[in-house]
């Protein structure tokens, strides 16, 4: 039997994060996938990145991870979402070319040292899940087994009254790992998603319609990263009209979703065509998004009109559409249906409770998105990986990364429906932004050493030229009258700024500080940026580091799995119950359950206690 240190099963953005993150860590790694040529296949819409899913991108990218190394390989359009907003509410998204995106992917990871690639069907796990079995009958043994099985664990795609088993369109389910997860009693649901018909673009009307450029100074999602590196491409814009909605309505019996045809509840904040007629009755018109496959393909993904009804309704609808009355499909909406495990069965290493060496990523926890499934792999994989090697797990905290949030989000609260990031989502977002990314979490990826020598170089090298530039700034000084006489108006308070809090002022920049510190003209476009953006939220964030302390205090303070509840004097049956099921992590975990109280957490405080005082005595 051969033996690894971490089994990642599934190729698609969980598993291949999951396991570039496992085998950085030193974890021989293997990557078992129906296919290699799927690995890194954009199943939904071809685009990385967007409101909160960009920030989870630059975090993935700040730990070493590799969807924003890829994303920028294959953008073909990039635009930062919400610019004309603050930064920490910006959110980078990129328009990609499917087949680089895969092409980038499967070279970025056949280059991985300590992975190796199996092509294979994973049909059951090994006792303890210390390894799998493949359809041939292979074991492969392992000290941590992670899945990462997407839409595919007992997957069922609808299209109007059709169903048939497939995990996305042309590939077959897992069945055999579902029936294996139902046999060790998890507490398991179906979810559901969509996706529109593909357009053939060559029978689209462009001409009349309205286009959307890309940023004409892109933002990347890589920090190793300057400038596109493919030929870029606009968008089309159209909508949706009172035709296409009546036809939607007079055919709404036959939608797989209005028909009954299927019991997983889809993601709200991403509804079928068919959810947006009936909720937005009185919208006369959504818009659409006619998003290129590439730039040597003709397909077209028209975002915003994702769709379980019958192909011959599909083209009725479609064709209703301004720019498309003549347009071809060349492959018909769907929607897809699989199940999930309720996250809340999982310890915030995203390992099983109840199965220690099983660990889960993706939307198998119940989210959606590509960018959610590689966070979650990335910390599968770290995790697996210091699990095989003996080392410490690797927690990331609310305060420190919207993936912490995701993680806390599901581990705690479970999910209704697949879960989506939103900047909202993050108590402390001013410090959450996607452009400081790296600045909080590269220190713990080198300390991991989960990183690369170029990556290390490049941000110490930034680190530095960072605190040469705001060292520069603190050797201004100026009282309100010196820097009104400088064009600064500041109140007259009596109280001498620095140049670096000069620089979070309306108008202030770098150019108008420079003649009082020549140097400052010498610092780097892009730092000076990044000077700017932490000086606008150093004050905010001075403000927020008091509540950042006390929920760091509550998330170091961890509760054993093992802790007798019952024994917790004055706590209520109804409490005692909730944790023995919840089994939360830490104080901060136990907190967030509904009905916990300031009182009952304080009794959970002193039960650990007593038990510390016991095994030290």
């Amino acid at each position: 039997m051969k033996h690894f240190d971490v089994i990642v099963v599934g190729g698609g953005h969980a598993g291949s994060d999951a396991a570039h993150a496992a085998a950085r860590m030193g974890a021989q790694t293997a990557l078992v996938t129906f296919s290699r040529e799927t690995i890194g296949v954009m199943s939904c819409n071809p685009a990385i990145g967007g409101l909160g899913k960009g920030h989870l991108v630059r975090e993935v990218d700040a730990m070493g991870g590799v969807m924003g190394l890829v994303a920028d390989q294959a953008g073909i359009q990039f635009r930062l979402l919400n610019r004309r907003k603050g930064p920490a509410v910006q959110g980078p998204r990129a328009q990609a070319d499917r087949k680089l995106y895969r092409q980038a992917m499967q070279r970025t990871l056949a280059a991985t040292p300590h992975l190796t690639i199996i092509e294979a069907e994973v049909v059951d796990l090994l006792e303890n899940a210390q390894g799998v079995r493949l359809g041939d009958g292979t074991e492969l043994s392992a000290a941590a087994v992670i899945l990462t099985t997407g839409t595919f664990l007992n997957g069922v795609i609808h299209i109007g009254d059709q169903c048939r088993p497939a995990g996305r369109m042309g590939d077959c389910p897992s069945i055999p790992l579902a029936e294996r997860l139902y046999r060790f009693d998890l507490p398991m649901g179906r979810l559901k998603t969509g996706t529109p018909p593909r357009l053939d673009g060559t029978t689209i009307n462009w001409d009349i319609l309205d286009r959307q450029p890309g940023d004409d100074v892109p933002v990347m999602f890589s920090f190793l990263n300057r400038k596109p590196l493919v030929r870029q491409i606009d968008c089309g814009i159209t909508d949706t009209n009172e035709r296409t909605h009546e036809i939607i309505r007079n055919n709404l019996e036959k939608s797989a979703m209005y028909g009954g045809f299927i019991e997983g509840v889809g993601p709200r904040y991403c509804p079928s065509i068919e959810d947006k007629v009936v909720r937005f009755a009185d919208k006369a018109s959504h818009q659409v998004f006619l998003e290129p496959e590439g730039l040597d393909d003709s397909t077209v993904y028209p975002n915003g009109i994702s769709t379980s009804l019958p192909v011959d309704v599909q083209e009725s609808y479609v064709r209703s559409i301004r720019g498309l009355e003549d347009v071809r499909i060349v492959q018909p909406g769907y929607a897809v249906e699989y199940d999930y495990v309720d996250p809340r069965a999982l310890m915030p290493t995203l390992a099983l409770k109840e199965i220690p060496a099983l660990f889960l990523a993706g939307q198998i926890n119940g989210t959606t998105g590509y960018e959610e499934a590689a966070a979650q792999g990335v910390v599968a994989g770290l995790n697996a990986a210091a699990r095989a090697l003996s080392r410490d797990p690797v927690i990331f905290s609310r305060s420190e990364a919207y993936i912490g949030v995701m993680i806390d989000d599901l581990v705690t609260r479970g999910v209704t429906e697949p879960y989506r990031m939103f900047t909202s989502r993050a108590e402390f977002r001013l410090s959450l932004r996607a452009d400081n990314a790296d600045q909080r979490l590269t220190p713990k990826a080198i300390a991991l050493d989960c990183v690369d020598d170029t990556r290390r170089r490049s941000f110490l090298t930034k680190m530095d030229q960072l605190a040469g530039a705001k060292a520069e700034l603190e050797r201004i000084q100026l009282s309100p009258q010196d820097a009104g006489k400088v064009g600064i108006a500041v109140s007259a308070d009596g109280v001498r700024r620095s140049g670096f809090t000069l620089l979070s002022f309306p108008g202030v920049d770098f150019a108008t500080l420079a003649p009082l510190n020549p140097r400052l003209s010498q610092v780097d476009p892009e730092i000076q940026e990044q000077v700017a953006r932490d000086a606008l939220y150093a004050t905010y964030l001075d403000r927020q580091q008091t509540d950042i302390d006390a929920m760091r205090r509550d998330e170091a303070i961890l509760i054993p799995a093992d802790l007798d509840y019952e024994a917790v004097v004055g706590l209520s049956h109804e409490l005692k119950t909730k944790l023995k099921r919840a089994r939360p992590a830490s104080i901060a975990a136990a907190s967030k359950l509904e009905g916990m109280t300031p009182a009952a957490v304080t009794l959970i405080l002193a039960r650990l206690r007593q038990a510390r005082k016991a095994a030290s005595a």
